[in-house]
């Protein structure tokens, strides 16, 4: 049984990160499973530190921009997940290239989710394991004007 309950085009998905830090870091949602998200990052001069590797920030931008796309999948237009605590252990150095970070659902309860995010080289390498955990709450309702 699939764990989403919104549509998973992934041209609908992407849409979604225009005009913001997933766009500018060159983020991609690149597959959508029935319970799992994954999507790439170059590592580039947008998203290396200034010794020429990948920096840990990117990477943890990686995990909590999957993490919390998929958590937002799982709940339905009256709810959204939002970020409550994050980590990441940093496992190997990239240079170049891209890396590729698959969030797996570890628990997705009424008001947390946990989620576990692998990142990988393109050798398939693990550069970055991350766990996120998320608050779900009820989606405020759009000011009006």
């Amino acid at each position: 049984m699939a764990l989403w309950k919104q549509t998973t085009d992934l041209e609908r998905i992407n849409s979604w990160n225009r005009g913001c830090m997933v766009e500018h870091l060159g983020m991609w949602v690149t597959e959508v499973g029935e319970d799992f998200i994954r999507g790439t990052m170059p590592v580039d001069a947008r998203t290396r530190q200034p010794f020429g590797l990948l920096h840990g920030g990117a990477s943890v931008a990686l995990a909590e921009s999957l993490g919390s796309l998929a958590g937002n999948l799982c709940l339905d237009s009256s709810e959204m997940a939002v970020g409550l605590e994050i980590n990441a252990n940093h496992v190997r150095a990239v240079t170049a290239g891209s890396v590729t970070g698959t969030a797996r659902a570890l628990h997705i309860g009424r008001s947390t989710q946990v989620w576990e995010i692998r990142i990988e080289d393109e050798r398939g390498r693990l550069v970055c394991i991350s766990r996120l955990t998320l608050a779900v709450v009820p989606r405020a309702s759009p000011k009006a004007v």
